[in-house]
């Protein structure tokens, strides 16, 4: 699917899934500006991308969770790019906490980044859309189910999912369409979440996951499984399509 033309921001593009968008961004042909606070992989993964083309990315060092930062990163990739297109807002970070004693600072980062994160992103993208078009947030089935230890994390994905639906209803009448996607993708996130388990638990999870996601029995490939996604949502084709939560998971979670 071409984006032959498109001009987009991923945020979280050093890695992951941020780092898949922009590999498939660029392979479709778009002008790509990846954001993220790994100044060290962030560079490399833009540069990597390029290289093999044909649309060409580069990177910026942004906080996602500083509204001046992104501001500032927005105003310069805007203005080398000439215009915005799309926004991938894909940053995001999880951390368990025993949820009878939330930790000030566990409660803090989660919110900043996740929820605040997204208000600062889709604010400057809005601002930077006169001619319409699209924003492609992440939420997650967390935010819809209830999970133990995970209820902090989930409440911020639960705030990234209403902002979606009341913007993209709000956001509509001037062309600028607001989708969320739920992946269930391996990430590092998920390989150090792996590592942590012992042996036991590790099969217990294996065996869960094995029973609860339908197409394969487990975690699904960024690349492969997610990107095709994020292309269709990023193109025209799904110029008639906004306000949605769309689970990206094999089949783990449906929206109603």
């Amino acid at each position: 699917m071409s984006l032959q033309g498109k001009r987009i921001i991923v945020t979280g593009g050093a890695q992951g899934i941020g780092a898949a968008a922009v590999r498939a961004f660029v392979a479709a042909g778009a002008r790509v500006f990846s954001l993220d606070v790994d100044e060290q992989q962030g560079p490399q993964t833009a540069e990597a991308a390029s290289s093999s083309g044909p649309g060409q990315a580069t990177f910026l060092p942004c906080d996602v969770s500083k509204r001046a930062e992104v501001d500032t990163a927005f105003d310069r990739a805007v203005s080398a790019m000439g215009g915005l297109d799309v926004l991938a807002h894909i940053a995001g970070v999880h951390r368990h906490a025993p949820t009878h004693a939330v930790p000030d600072d566990t409660l803090e980062w989660l919110m900043a980044v996740n929820v605040n994160g997204t208000i600062y992103t889709n604010g400057a993208a809005h601002r930077h859309m006169t001619d319409g078009g699209a924003i492609l947030n992440f939420g997650s089935e967390s935010g819809l189910t209830a999970e133990i230890n995970n209820a902090v994390y989930g409440a911020s994905k639960g705030a990234v999912h209403t902002w979606t639906r009341s913007v993209a209803r709000e956001w509509g009448p001037r062309g600028i369409r607001v989708n969320a996607v739920l992946p269930y993708i391996v990430t590092p996130m998920y390989e150090r979440f792996r590592e942590a388990l012992s042996p036991d638990e590790l099969a217990t999870h294996d065996r869960a996951t094995a029973e609860q996601i339908p197409l394969g029995g487990k975690f699904g490939n960024a690349d492969t499984d997610l990107a095709p996604v994020l292309l269709f949502l990023a193109s025209d084709a799904s110029r008639f399509i906004t306000g949605q939560l769309i689970p990206v998971d094999g089949g783990l979670i449906s929206v109603r």
